[in-house]
């Protein structure tokens, strides 16, 4: 029995939802092992790590190699809200992720075939399994409220991008 893309989707959104609660642009992402055990989950958090790095996909790599006691995650899935950067597709490749599956596309940052596809690199030796759309929808739907309650905030005169937790 292969594992459920919805069901994993979904705990990604979970994960998605905690970082919008923490004023974080609402990414969420899950890492699954071959047998579908949750290695890893995670949200945004570079503005709560004062990390332009703290990805959700980063953060969920990192934790499933510290669960696995190796940082080659061979035969894992990640699953992400959001078509993952070039930094964090690349990290992925590093990592050996078996497989990608995406919700929503990045038509700004996509890297998995949004605006360049690092999945398919004829000169790297690692290629990576993509299914993307998974619950697009609901992927989609809660950055563009994130995005919406953002630029109603700066038209009331909040000066920012995004605003730091206390």
């Amino acid at each position: 029995m292969s594992p459920d893309p919805h069901h994993y989707m979904g705990l990604a959104l979970e994960e998605a939802a905690r970082g919008y609660a923490q004023g974080e642009v609402p990414v969420g992402a899950v890492v699954v092992d071959t047998n579908g055990r949750v290695l890893s989950r995670a949200y945004n958090a570079p503005i709560a790590c004062n990390d332009p790095t703290a990805h959700a996909e980063i953060l969920a790599i990192r934790q499933a190699a510290s669960e696995l006691g190796n940082y080659r995650l061979t035969g894992s899935t990640l699953y992400v809200t959001l078509e993952p950067c070039p930094m964090c597709l690349g990290a992925m490749l590093h990592a050996r992720l078996s497989k990608l599956v995406f919700g929503a596309p990045d038509p700004k940052w996509g890297a998995a075939g949004g605006v360049v596809d690092l999945t398919r690199v004829s000169g790297f030796n690692h290629y990576i399994v993509v299914i993307g759309g998974v619950r697009v929808e609901e992927c989609a739907e809660i950055l563009r409220r994130f995005f919406r309650e953002r630029r109603q905030e700066k038209q009331q005169g909040f000066r920012g991008e995004v605003p730091k937790r206390p």
